[in-house]
């Protein structure tokens, strides 16, 4: 059997893309650590676990890579996966990089550089996600129950990006022609514009009829926000040191991956929050 093997499949980009494959008629097996029993696809994974590994590689030609989440160091979790991968013949493999680089994480770039080296293997580095304005992240559980947004940002801005878009570029890479070029390899994915904090909080507002005002915080403040929500400190504090980069304009880039890789124009963040208006009520899902 040949198909697809998506890690993170209960995630944000994962489950979209198991989605769009099945419907499609793809072959998938959905990886995580806590599969649901009555899905025929679902494998359980545990990259603390490599015999999980093998038995969630095994029979599939190409996978969807979402490394170790809230780690500032994949590469130790990740390197046995992508040795069995290789032994096993893995055709076509995505990584689900970044284009935000945290400060003291080398082993993410180390990581990226890993898979681009591979013919045939690519990565994908998506700019901020659009999703993270929605609950559980803690700015999206800002916005719902307090109506805010705390960041150390500034006026700088982001080419915030949709999961549903970055599913859809990874699908095509995954289900498209075997022989691309080798500047292929490596795709910077944005949404159609860049939006500061309070850009986005003014769209919000006016599609929920809530206000939804910004906050300037320190980046110290902000780290503690998200050790609240249970971050671990060192991935808590290299997020909220992010900022500082996104003050300075770093972040501030569109690019036209989307588009290119899809045959269609990513979402734009209006379209994104038109299509979740009750997550920010009070009723709203958490």
């Amino acid at each position: 059997m040949t198909g697809v093997l998506i890690t993170g499949g209960t995630g944000k980009t994962g489950s979209a893309l198991a989605r769009s494959l099945r419907a499609s008629g793809v072959p998938i097996r959905v990886a995580s650590r806590s599969p649901s029993a009555d899905a025929r696809d679902a494998t359980r994974f545990d990259w603390s676990e490599p015999t999980t590994h093998a038995a969630a590689l095994r029979g599939m030609d190409r996978v969807y890579l979402v490394p170790p989440v809230d780690t500032t160091d994949p590469m130790p979790l990740v390197e046995p996966f992508l040795a069995e991968a290789e032994r096993l013949g893995v055709r076509r493999l995505v990584l689900l990089g970044s284009a935000i680089v945290l400060p003291g994480a080398p082993s993410a770039l180390e990581l990226a550089a890993h898979v681009r080296a591979r013919p045939g293997w690519a990565v994908l580095r998506p700019s901020g996600f659009m999703q993270n304005f929605l609950p559980p992240h803690p700015l999206g559980e800002q916005i719902r129950r307090q109506g805010e947004i705390r960041t150390a940002a500034g006026t700088g801005r982001v080419g915030w990006i949709d999961a549903r878009d970055i599913a859809a570029a990874a699908a095509a890479l995954l289900t498209g022609p075997d022989h691309r070029p080798d500047d292929a390899r490596d795709h910077l994915l944005t949404g159609p514009e860049a939006l500061s904090y309070g850009d986005a909080a003014q769209i919000i507002s006016r599609r929920t009829g809530r206000p939804v005002r910004t906050v300037p915080v320190e980046a110290a403040e902000q780290a503690y926000t998200y050790r609240a929500s249970g971050m671990p400190d060192a991935f808590a504090t290299a997020l909220a040191a992010v900022d500082a980069g996104i003050r300075t304009g770093r972040e501030d880039r569109v690019s036209s991956a989307v588009l290119d890789l899809t045959g269609r124009p990513p979402r734009t963040f209006a379209d994104f929050v038109q299509d979740h208006l009750a997550r920010w009520t009070s009723s709203g899902t958490p």
